[in-house]
């Protein structure tokens, strides 16, 4: 039976989609963020995975004939998946909101794996560098703006 791809670039789309995660959520993961490497290569493996089926289901289905099948909803339940697990990744505590940024990163992390489903690899790796950039570059931006704390304190927003 012909499949939309074969098995070989099913497994590079999901290591790749692997891998530009596991660099996002590493950034996560040294801050000691709930959600960290291991969340964000699972999110980033499994939209990778939503959207490999998806296409799946379209090819295995199509027969030039208009059979109802919608890519976009797999997107869209993905997307609110994906809300879902990010706002409960956002705590209120004293008076401050945090987790935003990782909740941003898994945002980010399922739009690169569905960017790696589609095997769309430049999207996805420019994404993922950009993310890691941002990640990166603020932390570095901080350490030099903020005053030194003692080493107890925490940074205010």
């Amino acid at each position: 039976m012909p499949t939309a791809f074969t098995i070989q670039e099913a497994v590079l789309r999901l290591a790749i989609a692997a891998f530009l995660a596991a660099l996002l959520g590493w950034d996560r993961e040294k801050a000691r963020k709930p959600a960290g490497l291991r969340t964000f290569v699972l999110v980033g493996t499994g939209a990778c995975l939503f959207t490999l089926l998806a296409l799946e289901m379209i090819h295995l289905h199509s027969s030039g004939e208009n059979t109802g099948l919608d890519p976009l909803r797999i997107v869209s339940g993905l997307i609110g998946g994906i809300g879902f697990l990010g706002a409960g990744t956002i705590i209120h505590s004293g008076g401050k909101v945090e987790g935003v940024t990782t909740a941003a990163g898994l945002w980010l992390t399922a739009a690169i794996g569905l960017a790696c489903g589609l095997g769309q690899y430049a999207l996805a790796g420019i994404a993922g560098s950009y993310g890691v950039v941002v990640l990166l570059s603020v932390l570095v931006l901080e350490r030099f703006v903020s005053p030194r704390k003692s080493p107890g304190e925490r940074s205010q927003p």
